[in-house]
């Protein structure tokens, strides 16, 4: 019987990422804004975004190219959605600043904790 995970759901969709990844073709930027557009199509709540983060600054996407696909999908999908997303999108980037934040300190912590102890 396979162990049991601790986050099973994660490393779920971690694995249905890879595979994803793996299968397609598209570059990192274009991925990246294709499952933007789909999470705004899906009114997708900001934790859904949030995922996203990371791999749009690796794949240095900027503020300007996620707007432009916002408007470019807003006919298609509706203002309402847009405007949700737009919200759901600064939630998520708050969640991420304030993930680093919390990272940087405890880094900051543990480093001037070693070097009292030197």
């Amino acid at each position: 019987m396979p162990k049991t995970s601790d986050a099973p759901v994660l490393e779920t969709l971690a694995a249905m990422t890879v595979d994803s990844l793996e299968r397609c073709g598209l570059d990192e930027r274009t991925l990246i804004l294709t499952r933007i557009a789909a999470l705004v199509a899906m009114d997708a709540p900001a934790i859904s975004y949030l995922a996203h983060v990371d791999p749009a600054i690796k794949a240095n996407l900027t503020a300007e190219r996620v707007q432009d696909v916002l408007v470019a999908i807003a006919p298609v999908v509706g203002t309402a959605r847009v405007m949700a997303a737009a919200g759901h999108i600064a939630e998520a980037l708050g969640f991420a600043i304030a993930l680093a934040e919390t990272e940087a300190e405890a880094i900051s912590g543990a480093e001037a904790r070693s070097r009292g102890k030197s």
